[in-house]
C-alpha cells in the first residue's frame, strides 16, 4: 500500500469512528439509557454495515469508552493546568476551574450519565470510570504533595486520603448537582466546593 492509500484509508476509518461514535451520542442525547440501545440499532443511526462497525468498534461499550475518553483528556487538561501557587486567591481560581469542569460535564451529561450506568454491570466501562477518577487522584495528590513540600499545606494533612475524599466525593457531588439543578445553581456549587477543596486540604488550618 502506498503511503497516499494508507493516508486515505487512516482518514476514511477515522470518519467511519466519528460517524458511529456521533450516532451514538445522539441516541444517549434524546434521552435513550445505555442498556436499551443495540448495536443493530447504532448501525441503523449511523448508516454502516455491522461488518464495518465491528472493524472500528469491538463493542458500544467500546464506543463510550471512547467518547468518555475525549471527555477525560478535556478534564484533565484543566485539572493540569491549576496551580494552587498562583498570585490570586486559591478560591477564586477553584471556583473558575469548577466553573468550567460542570459546564463540560453539562455539555456531555448523556455520555458521562451512561458511563455511571454501564460501570454497575459491565467489566470495560467500569475499569475505564475506575482509571479516569484514578487519574485525577493521582493530580491531585502531586499537587498537594507540592504544596506541602513549599510549606503550603500543612505536614499533619494525609495528601493521599485527602486526595481520595476530595476527587471522588467531589465526583459524585457533581454528577448528583447536574441531575437536580437547571443550571442557576452552578456558580455558587462551584465556589462551595472550591471552598471546602482548598479549606479543608490545601489550606486547612495546621493541627485541625
Amino acid at each position: 500500500m502506498t503511503r497516499r492509500q494508507a493516508d486515505h484509508h487512516s482518514a476514511r476509518s477515522a470518519a467511519t469512528r466519528a460517524q458511529v461514535m456521533s450516532a451514538f451520542e445522539r441516541m444517549l442525547d434524546s434521552g435513550e439509557a445505555f442498556s436499551e440501545i443495540s448495536v443493530q440499532r447504532i448501525l441503523e443511526e449511523a448508516g454502516v454495515s455491522r461488518a464495518t462497525f465491528y472493524a472500528h468498534f469491538q463493542s458500544k461499550s467500546d464506543i463510550l469508552v471512547r467518547l468518555s475518553d475525549d471527555l477525560r483528556e478535556s478534564l484533565l487538561a484543566l485539572a493540569r493546568q491549576w496551580d494552587p501557587a498562583g498570585g490570586e486567591d486559591g478560591v477564586d481560581r477553584l471556583t473558575r476551574f469548577f466553573e468550567e469542569v460542570i459546564k463540560i460535564h453539562r455539555a456531555h451529561q448523556s455520555v458521562i450519565i451512561a458511563v455511571r450506568e454501564a460501570a454497575a454491570y459491565d467489566s470495560a466501562v467500569g475499569d475505564f470510570y475506575t482509571a479516569n477518577l484514578e487519574s485525577f487522584e493521582e493530580t491531585s495528590l502531586r499537587t498537594l504533595l507540592s504544596d506541602q513540600a513549599a510549606g503550603s499545606t500543612p505536614a499533619d494533612v494525609d495528601a493521599v486520603s485527602a486526595s481520595r475524599i476530595i476527587v471522588w466525593g467531589g465526583a459524585q457531588a457533581i454528577a448528583h448537582h447536574i441531575r437536580v439543578d437547571d443550571g442557576s445553581g452552578d456558580a455558587v456549587f462551584a465556589r462551595e466546593l472550591a471552598r471546602i477543596w482548598w479549606y479543608g486540604a490545601h489550606r486547612r488550618p495546621a493541627g485541625t
